[in-house]
């Protein structure tokens, strides 16, 4: 059985393709086009404008990739949350399209599931996964059918942060990778507000702070140097909590902002010192991705589950009932 999955909750357009083996899932196409610029950030109808030019190209590479045809596939999934409108509408789009094309069963999937799905592939078994991505801030776990939130971010995503503040030093979108390499030459580390309140986090004093230095002409990579440090070790510590909390031993990380080589560091160096197991998947799965949607839709269409094709913006993590667990 061969799933299709599209992905375009945000910045991503992405076409994935997974095969059913005997006792694994087997991800055989992971395509993309992400939406950049120079200087400013993501206007949603821009991103979702991206989205429909490029969907044919991302589809052909992941076909050609695959070695595979449009009809050989058996059900297609989309990303139906959540997400920006303008382009989670996109996806649905050429979803509903692919799926009157091939005359196959389609369904939606919720984002922030899949990156926990495909995290478990790394051979976690009963993970917490820290969900750090641009919109999303989350510390999940399972527990009684759901997907549990155990902590999240009070204000925005830590990827948004990020973004926010290297938009305000014009570096662009994604400004998050531009970040960690200027981080890598600081060598001051400036005290930051830290807002921990619980399990959660909040991270808008933070970006206050460093916009007033960055004004003030402070050095811009001790700058990036201790905003990376104070919220991933707000990260690190709710996440420590979480597992904690849970009785949980295994530590997964998710999202795009889970590339950062900092962050893994500190998660890994975390979870040795309390005993625990770490895991990351590869970066093409960390960053928003086809192949995570094509995975759980597979999954969750074995499990018989069934979608209509609105489209879920707010859809939160604990409201989607794992019946496939």
């Amino acid at each position: 059985m061969i799933c299709l999955g599209v992905e375009s909750t945000a910045h991503t357009f992405s076409i994935g393709l997974v095969r059913e083996l005997k006792d694994k899932i087997e991800i055989i196409a992971n395509e993309k086009d992400v939406f950049t610029t120079e200087k400013g950030g993501m206007i949603p109808n821009e991103v979702a404008e991206h989205h429909k030019r490029v969907c044919d190209d991302v589809l052909k590479k992941a076909l050609t990739k695959a070695n595979i045809k449009l009809n050989e596939i058996d059900v297609i999934s989309w990303s139906q949350g959540p997400g920006l409108d303008p382009a989670l509408l996109a996806g649905r789009d050429f979803a509903v399209k692919l799926a009157k094309e091939s005359n196959k069963p389609l369904l939606g999937v919720n984002h922030c599931v899949s990156h926990l799905e495909i995290g478990r592939t790394t051979g976690a078994k009963d993970p917490v996964l820290l969900y750090a991505s641009g919109a999303n801030t989350q510390i999940i776990a399972y527990e009684a059918g759901k997907y549990r939130i155990f902590g999240e971010t009070l204000d925005q995503g830590i990827g948004n942060i990020l973004d926010s503040f290297g938009r305000y030093m014009g570096l662009g979108f994604p400004a998050g990778p531009k970040i960690e390499q200027l981080a890598k030459n600081g060598k001051n580390l400036i005290e930051l507000p830290y807002n921990v309140k619980g399990m959660d986090v909040n991270f808008g004093g933070i970006l206050t702070k460093c916009k007033q230095l960055f004004d003030k002409k402070l050095d811009v990579s001790d700058i990036c140097y201790s905003l990376q440090e104070t919220i991933f070790a707000m990260l690190v510590e709710v996440s420590e909590r979480a597992m904690a909390h849970t009785g949980k031993d295994e530590l997964v990380l998710g999202g795009g902002v889970a590339c950062n080589s900092r962050l893994k560091e500190m998660c890994r160096i975390m979870c040795e010192e309390r005993g625990a197991k770490y895991f990351c998947p590869e970066n093409q799965f960390l960053v928003d991705n086809g192949g995570m949607i094509a995975f759980l839709g597979l999954i969750e269409y074995k499990a018989g589950v069934k979608t209509d094709t609105n489209i879920l913006p707010h859809w939160r993590t604990d409201q989607v009932n794992v019946t496939w667990r």
